[in-house]
């Protein structure tokens, strides 16, 4: 078995933007509680379970993706990083096995997590949740995967919103506080509209061998202005809920150090505007991941400081 093959294919540069969701949600639900400190985050079995989990549901999505996206030929000249099953470097016989184990392993790892935040004493929540783990694990698949395959039909961008967003940073906040505020959502709505960029400017790139094999992504479906114009209203809207939140929340300046992350998240929309070439929006999907990184732990830490 070819180690390196399968850790091209898991894209290990994609895993910081999937936890930055949790960091969000773990440094809300512990800054509610007594041990309202980021020492505390590091130490906690949850936090690490949580992190461990989501990781395994980026490593299966970008599998199945490398898997739906190599036996449908579209990933045959596209631009970035090689893909292993279109390559020849792993067989679709080989993935769908990597596929199996990831989603054994994250599925366990999810009941451990599940069983550690709730016990026995909130049977209620705990399938739930575990409903929520299965839920992802066939998200993760069908992005790419079968007839009905989402990010074929433009759908990608919700559901990255949704998981990324929404789940990953109240889910993470609920394993801590057993409860739901309305004002967290909007730190979930920064982090999710992050995460969709991040995907949209993955589909610019894409667009041209997209389109050639009917992959209909929003940016096949808007065309490049107008997926510009998106890409900026993702990045914007993520700024304002970010500002919105701390407004309500205020107790400190130092609340603001998120601020500091969205300065190549500006940048990047200098990039975008003045774009042509669309191989050359790959440099950039490293510059936003990275930065909605940064942004969860700046976040995180200026509500607790």
């Amino acid at each position: 078995m070819d180690v390196n093959s399968y850790l091209k294919a898991a894209r290990l540069r994609t895993l910081p933007l999937s936890v930055s969701g949790i960091i969000v949600g773990s440094f809300l639900g512990n800054h509610s509680e007594v041990n309202s400190s980021a020492a505390f985050i590091v130490v906690s079995p949850i936090f690490w379970l949580a992190i461990f989990t989501t990781i395994g549901f980026q490593v299966l999505s970008n599998f199945a993706n490398d898997y739906g996206d190599g036996i449908r030929g579209t990933d045959d000249n596209r631009k970035g990083e090689a893909r292993m099953v279109s390559s020849g470097a792993i067989s679709p016989l080989q993935m769908k096995r990597a596929m199996l184990l990831t989603s054994a392993i994250t599925l366990c790892l999810a009941i451990v997590l599940i069983y550690l935040a709730f016990g026995r004493e909130n049977f209620g929540y705990s399938v739930l949740f575990f409903f929520f783990g299965v839920v992802s694990i066939v998200s993760a698949i069908k992005y790419t995967v079968g007839k009905s395959a989402y990010g074929y039909s433009g759908l990608g961008d919700v559901f990255v919103f949704l998981f990324f967003g929404l789940l990953s940073v109240v889910g993470s906040y609920f394993l801590y506080t057993k409860q739901v505020e309305g004002i967290v959502f909007l730190p979930a709505i920064s982090i999710g509209l992050l995460s969709a960029a991040v995907l949209n400017l993955n589909n610019m790139r894409d667009q041209i061998e997209d389109k050639k094999h009917h992959k209909n992504t929003l940016v096949v479906m808007l065309g490049s202005q107008k997926a510009k114009v998106y890409h900026f209203s993702l990045i914007i809207f993520a700024f304002i809920a970010a500002v919105v939140y701390v407004e309500l929340t205020y107790a400190s300046s130092i609340q603001y150090v998120f601020l500091i992350a969205f300065i190549p998240l500006f940048l990047n929309l200098k990039v975008v505007a003045q774009n042509i070439l669309f191989s050359e929006l790959d440099r950039e999907l490293k510059k936003v991941a990275l930065s909605t990184f940064l942004f969860a732990i700046l976040f995180g830490i200026g509500q607790i400081l």
